[in-house]
């Protein structure tokens, strides 16, 4: 709301809504000894027919109450989901065939043994799923938000091809398929908590949640109302498999267009990747006066959507890996191997720790040890690690691993250091490139639960 006083008495009010459109003027004319005046303007059509129903299932204030990438996902989101819903209603009817719908044999008390072994195995599949990759849901939602729908997807095709096998294959078939609709259901609620999340600019996530809701009702009682003239008209396996295919082509292809068109603006293990990669490059030349840190958008427009976890990438060479967070236990095994008995560690080589750990000075926040034979940088983490402590982890496991065999015939613990040295000049001047652009407050790095440690007595440098 703003205020233009015009004198001493007069006064002109405008009021606008949550997406900045002006909705009435008010204006107070100078007052007199006994009347004052106050003329309230309202614009013409403010408001169209069609953008009130489009209200209905838009986020408050939209444009300016969600990040720019949102309608485009949201329009692929709405077709998949028209796709799906459709072929959804295929693939029921083969189950319902599968459990014996139509067959004077079939047994009611059958039926619903073999739903209770679905939703059992389901169930515990569900369970395992989150326990197992839990932690890498948020880091790599846009990867997880398309694996859910190749899982859907995935289910629905066995759901077809039930009704042609034995009793006992059908059985197997249709449990994997509730193993395969649990993992699809972990993956698409954690992933897309996360996109709505990077949606919401203005604390509105329980509201943008409600208005997807309704988006995804009302898409999906028009996919029940198609899907019901599809069914009728489509009974021979030939259509049948035909329309399944075509669905589901539809469905995926949709899908992918929708997380592509996702500009995430937190850096995970890949887009760490790329903007480090070109960074580092940057400053092997000495003659670029300042860092010019890739954009969000840049970086969308390269991502892939499937990328091996860990995996140390320079423009499409892999170049090693990098796992974040390990324990201390890790490391010390590629120094020396532990005794079978007390699972302590003794030997010479021993030596070589303690200097390996007066690499990283006590302000570090992080450890690096590189395991030569399994080309994996091995990170440990001490306590407090903030996400920025794991990118700068990040940064030095890329640049080592690229230009690290630079320096080939010198020992790997006066390597680290050298390159140790020398990234500390800049790391901080990186980071703050990065900082312009990126939103570094929250961490997307990790993608299993990992440890820390506490130094006690440190005395290094």
């Amino acid at each position: 709301m703003a205020q233009k006083p015009l004198d001493v008495d007069a006064l002109e009010i405008e009021e606008y809504d949550q997406a900045n459109n002006l909705v009435a003027t008010y204006i107070k004319s100078p007052s007199t000894d006994s009347v004052s005046r106050i003329d309230v303007i309202v614009p013409k059509n403010s408001t169209s027919y069609a953008r009130s129903i489009l209200n209905a299932f838009l986020p408050a204030g939209y444009p300016n109450s969600v990040t720019s990438d949102y309608l485009e996902y949201q329009i692929y989101d709405s077709l998949q989901a028209f796709s799906s819903s459709i072929a959804g209603m295929l693939s029921s009817r083969a189950v319902l065939e599968g459990i014996g719908v139509g067959d004077s044999h079939a047994s009611p008390t059958a039926a619903l043994l073999l739903t209770v072994l679905q939703e059992s195995m389901g169930r515990i599949a569900t369970i395992l799923f989150a326990h197992r990759l839990g932690t890498s849901l948020e880091p790599e939602c846009k990867m997880y938000r398309l694996a859910a729908d190749i899982f859907n997807d995935a289910a629905m095709l066995l759901d077809c091809l039930s009704p042609a096998l034995p009793k006992a294959s059908r059985v197997a078939l249709l449990s994997l398929s509730s193993v395969l609709r649990s993992l699809c259901g972990v993956a698409a609620g954690s992933s897309k908590a996360s996109l709505s999340a990077h949606f919401a600019t203005q604390g509105n996530l329980g509201e943008l949640n409600a208005k997807d809701s309704s988006q995804e009702t009302i898409i999906s009682l028009m996919g029940m109302l198609a899907g019901s003239l599809v069914v009728s008209y489509i009974s021979s396996k030939w259509a049948t498999w035909t329309a399944m295919i075509f669905l589901l082509a539809i469905h995926l292809g949709t899908n992918y267009l929708a997380v592509r068109a996702v500009c995430m603006q937190t850096l995970n293990r890949q887009r760490a990747n790329l903007v480090f990669s070109s960074l580092l490059e940057q400053l092997r030349m000495k003659d670029l006066p300042q860092f010019v840190c890739p954009t969000p958008e840049e970086v969308r427009l390269q991502e892939r959507v499937f990328e091996r976890d860990g995996v140390l990438r320079w423009k499409g060479e892999i170049l090693g890996y990098c796992r974040l967070g390990v324990d201390l236990k890790t490391v010390l095994n590629c120094f020396s191997q532990s005794n079978s008995m007390t699972g302590s560690h003794s030997g010479s080589q021993l030596l070589k720790f303690s200097r390996f750990l007066k690499i990283f000075n006590r302000n570090c926040g992080y450890v690096v040890w590189y395991d030569q034979p399994k080309k994996t940088f091995l990170v440990v983490l001490e306590e407090g690690a903030s996400p920025v402590t794991m990118l700068k982890a990040w940064i030095f496991a890329l640049q080592f691993a690229k230009y690290g065999r630079v320096r080939e015939g010198v020992l790997l613990m006066e390597s680290l250091l050298y390159w140790r040295e020398y990234l500390h000049q800049f790391e901080d001047e990186i980071i703050q490139s990065v900082g312009k652009k990126w939103d570094l407050q929250i961490s997307a790095m990790e993608t299993q639960p990992g440890t820390r440690i506490r130094m006690k007595n440190d005395k290094r440098s």
